[in-house]
């Protein structure tokens, strides 16, 4: 384990590609124990609460490559908060080991579903995760953007996804159909 004064952040989803902070370095890393899920309802980025998208959480089990943030110290405080507001109550935050693409182990804040939240969404299935995402718009953008932007990003990064590869499968074909 790395000891230093930095803080590291593990992101899965959009901080991937819009982390939204200042970092002093990032790189490929591996959380083990959690695999990458679209199991939270969205209600303001990706959807509203009429017509909700889905967006990623990290779920127990399996493993989860992704992309880590290393923060400066002065900037932690700053960085923390911008997370909280941003990932909302539907994350719990969790502090656990990484691997990073260089080798080294290091201990990195990730924002894990909380599955007693109203917005959790881990049981539906396939069919009805298409048809949200599909469907949804929000804030930011609509939900297929996320979905693809996300796996485009994944994939310059060089990490495969199957459950996410299929996701972008089916919704590429359900545009053509």
């Amino acid at each position: 384990m790395v000891h230093s004064y930095s803080f590291w952040v593990f992101g899965y989803g959009s901080l991937i590609w819009r982390p939204g902070f200042e970092f002093i370095s990032a790189q490929g890393g591996l959380l083990c124990g959690f695999h990458r899920s679209l199991c939270i309802y969205s209600h303001l980025y990706r959807g509203t609460p009429e017509k909700p998208g889905l967006v990623f959480g990290l779920l127990p089990g399996g493993s989860c490559r992704g992309r880590a943030f290393e923060i400066s110290s002065d900037k932690w405080a700053g960085v923390l908060s911008y997370l909280r507001e941003r990932e909302t109550q539907v994350y719990r935050e969790v502090r656990g080991p990484i691997k990073l693409d260089d080798g080294r182990k290091v201990e990195a804040l990730s924002f894990v579903a909380n599955e007693d939240h109203a917005q959790f969404a881990g049981g539906l299935s396939i069919e009805e995760k298409l048809a949200l995402v599909d469907s949804s718009q929000g804030q930011t953008g609509s939900n297929r953007d996320y979905i693809f932007n996300t796996m485009e990003h994944l994939t310059q990064l060089g990490i495969s996804d199957r459950r996410l590869d299929n996701i972008c499968r089916l919704l590429e074909q359900k545009q053509v159909s």
